[in-house]
């Protein structure tokens, strides 16, 4: 069956869906309404919308098509007149399947007959041991030398391990290295390392490829960084609603049809992994100031922890309950964002991934439909590239699913807040910046004071 392209509204009275059904027959359309689900089916369309709230197929209720423009509008009915339905320009959350409700265990009675007191200790004595076994135990009291057990190693029964979005994938890598992956830095092994080896690698090729003179060079010479750090983002500056375009319709429209079961620190991590992608989308935006390059898919991959090593961030202080973003657990999550940022583009500036910080808040900051747009802004961009859109396909699919189903616009406000205020200290990185810093300006006030020397001696004679 083909998911025909299709837009929602709403009156105070109804809900219309417009689908675009070309070369139909008017008579063979069957719509099913079940509360909050509505099917639609038209040889060779299918399409099933899971609303927020119940609607009615009524006397009010109407279909019409449409032959010369190919349009078919289904009109239904709200349950309650004049109730708001929520996220109808959210086509992928429309289409995501009904969420299932698990049914609590059913407990059976075995038996209800009452003990009295001297069968009650009957029955205990049978299943205690006896007197002398105690008195035997005692008096071997030996006092061996005891330690808590180390926990076991995670069981791990077959080599190849998972990776991507809640760790669902494999086999994307498995001959990465026939097809010039050059943001691979896992190499033949990304398929087998385990999450520990992932992280060492990583963190090593981002020491092997720091520059401090490539740093202390674009510290002196910031002009243009700073013309880069100092441009209105038209999406933050902008106050106009969201209204997606047809292309990002068409593109969520061709996103997987999927339910996440993911744990509370499951999600906790999804917000923070969010953090990183859209770091590296607000640097490629930045620098190429919304027109992307041929080494816009380069730069995102490059900078995205999660792509280039599978390692997204893991938190170790999320306990369950409301999701809080603490100060410490925000900046290291952003250290391998920032340490990349300074080691593989062209543009390595600490000002400037604090700019795309302050970027990534403000996204955040306007909800789900803003933090779509610029996944789906990055999704374009790896689809059309031939090797890296393997990276789109383990996590930018999923989540642009995700974010419009699950997350919370509560959550990302929340989010957004904190990583506004949060404080990325130059020590963290790890490479000494103050000291490359002091060494650059005492270079740069030495190469002044000679040219000062050198303008006076030339008066002089």
């Amino acid at each position: 069956m083909i998911t025909p392209r299709f837009s929602c509204g709403q009156t105070d009275e109804a809900v219309i869906v417009s689908l675009y059904c070309p070369s139909i027959r008017a008579a063979d359309v069957e719509i099913n309404v079940d509360e909050t689900l509505v099917t639609i089916h038209v040889n060779p369309y299918f399409l099933r919308l899971n609303f927020s709230k119940p609607v009615l197929e009524d006397d009010s209720s109407s279909a019409q098509y449409d032959p010369s423009t190919g349009n078919l509008t289904v009109t239904l009915t709200k349950e309650n007149k004049g109730e708001h339905f929520d996220d109808l320009d959210l086509l992928a959350k429309l289409l995501a399947p009904r969420k299932t409700v698990s049914e609590p265990p059913s407990i059976e009675v075995i038996s209800s007959e009452s003990l009295s007191e001297d069968e009650l200790t009957s029955k205990t004595e049978s299943l205690s041991i006896e007197n002398d076994e105690f008195i035997k135990a005692s008096e071997n009291d030996w006092q061996l030398p005891q330690e808590i057990p180390s926990p076991l190693p995670p069981l791990n029964t077959s080599a190849q391990v998972r990776y991507g979005f809640l760790s669902i994938h494999s086999g994307y890598l498995k001959y990465a290295s026939h097809t010039e992956n050059e943001v691979n830095e896992l190499g033949d092994d990304a398929e087998i390392c385990t999450k520990a080896e992932r992280r060492v690698k990583r963190v090593k090729h981002e020491d092997d490829k720091w520059d401090e003179e490539h740093y202390m060079a674009d510290f002196v010479d910031d002009e243009y960084i700073q013309e880069l750090i100092h441009w209105p983002h038209p999406y933050i500056t902008s106050h106009d609603p969201i209204v997606y375009t047809e292309k990002e319709n068409l593109a969520m429209l061709r996103l997987p049809r999927k339910e996440y079961l993911a744990t509370e620190n499951q999600t906790h991590d999804l917000y923070l992994t969010l953090v990183t992608l859209l770091f590296s989308y607000a640097y490629d935006s930045r620098t190429s100031q919304l027109d992307p390059t041929p080494e816009s898919a380069w730069t995102i991959c490059s900078l995205t922890p999660a792509f280039t090593a599978l390692d997204p961030p893991h938190s170790f202080r999320y306990k369950g309950g409301p999701h809080v973003f603490p100060a410490d657990e925000l900046e290291e999550v952003l250290v391998p964002s920032y340490r990349r940022s300074l080691a593989f583009p062209l543009y390595r500036s600490f000002a400037l991934a604090e700019r795309c910080r302050q970027d990534v808040a403000s996204f955040l900051a306007k909800g789900k439909r803003m933090v779509i747009r610029c996944l789906l802004e990055m999704k374009d961009i790896l689809d059309h590239h031939e090797v890296y859109y393997i990276y789109s396909k383990i996590w930018l699919d999923d989540f642009c699913v995700w974010i419009q189903a699950d997350a919370s616009d509560e959550t990302l406000d929340l989010l957004g807040k904190a990583l506004m205020e949060v404080k990325v200290r130059k020590v963290a990185i790890g490479w000494g910046l103050p000291d490359f810093e002091q060494a650059a300006k005492e270079a740069l006030q030495g190469e002044r004071e000679s040219d000062s020397d050198d303008q006076t001696t030339d008066s002089d004679a």
